[in-house]
């Protein structure tokens, strides 16, 4: 159950990205006024990835696997902040594309 905690993470992050892209490619196709419900799956679906990897940490720890641990610290460090920087950038740039297009 608990090695589902990293495909589960890898899912989430990889709608955390996709959800903002779409997003912006439908931009020309039509009036599209979900833009905001998507921005805010996109990031729950961050959250919910680094809170999956947070989950396994404290699993590594409660069964004292110190090495796997200190292993995947950094990396996994890493890739959490990879994962939200771009989340939120992508979500910015869809937000500052919306909403000139209905302040026009």
């Amino acid at each position: 159950m608990v090695d589902w905690l990293n495909i589960g993470s890898l899912v989430l992050g990889l709608i955390a990205w996709i959800l903002p892209i779409v997003n912006l490619m439908q931009y020309k196709k039509h009036d599209h006024k979900n833009w905001g419900t998507l921005a805010i799956l996109s990031i729950s679906a961050c959250a919910v990835s680094l809170c999956f990897q947070i989950f396994y940490n404290n699993h590594l720890v409660k069964i004292e696997d110190w090495s796997a641990l200190m292993d995947t610290t950094d990396a996994v460090a890493s890739v959490a902040s990879v994962l939200l920087i771009v989340t939120v950038l992508l979500n910015a740039i869809t937000m500052i594309v919306y909403c000139d297009r209905t302040a026009k």
